[in-house]
């Protein structure tokens, strides 16, 4: 009886586990929870008749000396243990990295001709070809043996994982990928190396090459070995990630998906053919992320932190405002803007002109057929890359009326350039009184915040009416706070457009007026540092509405289904950050705007999904 394997876990696999388990911990999901025991479960059923087998025949041996006693089919527990702590130490690693990565983007659809059967093949021949060899140095029982068994135990599941995951195993980034395999490989070499030394495991020197890694003064066969292992956890991994991906993203083929898909549902989604995918679904959902990525940088942190159809349905949502947005502000006049303003709304009264609900088969093909309509009209009068996010949005789960009084929100940013200061013309802005700053903010973002809740209810459902009309009170009230936040902070670019969204009221406090706001901000300087300060007593009133509005309504986060919490949480605090640089002297500008660093970024989403704190203010 002795303690070294033991002292082996508890100085090498145990710590890592414990600081991996620390650093997830806030981003944990049910679906990780599942994702954990299915792999960990798969891991040691797998692994125990092949171990139990090197044991049994003496190609390896553990003294009974280094171990507690207790055996499992002639397996020491504390080896039993190692496939459980690598399986949780590995497949933790990969979480952390993959959690932003959303990964449907990252499926294709397979046509005749295209590349992809290829790609599938060679692995496929690859892996057989080693499989092959490892059956002939099996066969001859010389110094290849243990190699071979690892060789014969390990190819057969990677082929089978390729061949269900080629794929995304293609696709997804090397940090995704190939990190979690090789920063556990490289550790696990040196503590093997450490524990073959002290004669913690042996290895029969009959059935070894005898070569040696460079560096690590390491068995071959172990060193292939932690590859291998870390390849196969990897593998399943993606591959399950593949299947979650594929039930998420298309409900024509998975109308219905649990949140904890059954493994038969998981074996379905891995099994439907590539060449069924939908490739608009796809394409659309690709837009939409490398949209958010380039001018969202804030919500696409947080997105990453919601899962399943929910943050899909986000994302798509997210990416229609961003296109409504672009191209109002990018048309060439008014009357263009207009134009696009109009057409947006007859696209929505196309998409909603049929009905929402209903069970029987007459009601589905009429909103079938108008969603058509719909799509047609998105074809012949929007440009290529917005036609996708048209069609996508999802609205049979959006009440109509957000949508249109976002329109009207657009539409006020128009009243801006009608006239502007010259010295013909008088400055003229919808913005008259607090009361329109406060409307303008509930229709370009409350109704954005109040469409997020409205989707977060469909996919978590159970709340009863009235929680759920207080829900998106709360909703729409936040989402004004983002807007002021948002106001403040681009006050110099706003100026460049001629816009200045500073009730006069506030202004006339100041003995200042519009004109001579946006002639100072324009300036590139102000004239002194008077005007200076009275610039930002504007921007310190602004950001107070902002906590105003945020202050009363960041406690319904609360109250929100228990999966959306810290995700809503990490979108609103995200945003807010930029409010709290902004009453910080010295903030960072970039292009005109006050800026997060990327560190802080992540510094307030991690605080956030460690729970709501007693007072998130600009104090």
């Amino acid at each position: 009886m002795g303690y070294d394997y033991a002292i082996v876990h508890l100085k090498y696999t145990i710590p890592p586990a414990i600081l991996l388990s620390a650093l997830y911990f806030p981003l944990h999901t049910r679906l990780d929870t599942y994702k954990l025991a299915f792999l960990i479960t798969i891991a040691v059923l797998s692994t125990i008749p092949w171990d139990s087998y090197l044991i049994r025949t003496n190609i390896w041996s553990y003294p009974a000396s280094v171990i507690i006693g207790p055996k499992l089919f002639d397996i020491p527990l504390e080896e039993v243990f190692f496939f459980v702590v690598q399986t949780w130490n590995t497949t933790l690693l990969y979480l952390l990295c993959s959690k932003a990565t959303l990964h449907p983007v990252h499926l294709a659809r397979e046509k005749k001709g295209d590349s992809w059967k290829w790609v599938k093949l060679v692995g496929q021949v690859g892996l057989g070809l080693v499989i092959k060899k490892s059956a002939d140095w099996i066969s001859e029982g010389k110094e290849r043996t243990y190699l071979g068994l690892i060789l014969a135990w390990a190819c057969p599941f990677l082929f089978l994982l390729w061949s269900l995951a080629y794929q995304l195993l293609v696709n997804l980034p090397w940090t995704t990928t190939w990190l979690p395999i090789v920063v556990p490989t490289l550790y696990l070499w040196v503590v093997d190396s450490l524990a073959l030394k002290r004669g913690t495991w042996v290895i029969n020197s009959g059935t070894k090459t005898g070569i040696h890694v460079p560096g690590f003064g390491l068995e071959l066969e172990e060193a292939v070995f932690f590859a291998l292992t870390n390849c196969l956890i990897v593998f399943g991994l993606v591959a399950f990630d593949n299947a979650v991906a594929v039930l998420n993203i298309f409900p024509a083929h998975f109308p219905e998906v649990p949140a904890l898909p059954s493994p038969a549902l998981l074996i379905r989604a891995l099994l439907l053919p590539a060449a069924a995918y939908d490739e608009d679904r796809m394409l659309g959902l690709q837009q939409s992320v490398d949209r958010l990525k380039r001018k969202s940088r804030s919500f696409y942190l947080a997105s990453g932190t919601f899962s399943g159809r929910l943050r899909i349905d986000l994302v798509l949502l997210y990416s229609f405002c961003r296109v409504a947005d672009d191209l109002i502000d990018n048309a060439q006049s008014s009357t263009e803007a207009r134009d696009w303003v109009q057409k947006l709304r007859n696209y929505l009264e196309l998409s909603y002109s049929a009905p929402m609900k209903g069970g029987d088969g007459s009601l589905r093909h009429a909103r079938d057929r108008n969603q058509g309509v719909a799509t047609h009209y998105a074809v012949q009068n929007f440009p290529q890359d917005a036609v996708l996010t048209l069609m996508l949005l999802p609205t049979e789960r959006l009440n109509p009326e957000p949508l249109f009084e976002l329109l009207k929100g657009f539409e006020m940013d128009l009243e801006f350039s009608q006239t502007g200061p010259s010295r013909d013309t008088p400055y003229s802005t919808p913005i008259r009184t607090e009361s329109d700053l406060d409307i303008y903010g509930a229709r370009v973002a409350g109704t954005v915040a109040l469409l997020c809740i409205q989707l977060v209810l469909h996919h978590y459902p159970g709340a009863s009416e009235q929680e759920a009309k207080r829900l998106m009170t709360a909703g729409h009230d936040m989402g004004i706070a983002l807007q002021y936040t948002n106001i403040a902070r681009d006050l110099a670019v706003d100026a460049a457009n001629g816009r200045s969204y500073v009730p006069p009221p506030w202004l006339k406090k100041e003995k200042l007026t519009s004109e001579s706001l946006l002639s100072a901000l324009t300036s590139g300087k102000p004239d002194d540092d008077f005007l200076s300060r009275k610039i930002e007593t504007m921007r310190s009133r602004l950001l107070d509405r902002s906590f105003l509005f945020y202050e009363r309504s960041v406690g319904a986060i609360e109250e929100l289904p228990s999966p959306a919490r810290a995700p809503m949480r990490v979108a609103v605090e995200s945003y807010m950050q930029i409010a709290r640089e902004l009453r910080t002297p010295g903030y960072r500008v970039k292009a005109g705007r006050a800026t997060v660093p990327k560190w802080k970024r992540i510094a307030v989403a991690w605080k956030a999904l460690m729970g709501p704190a007693k007072r998130r203010d600009g104090a």
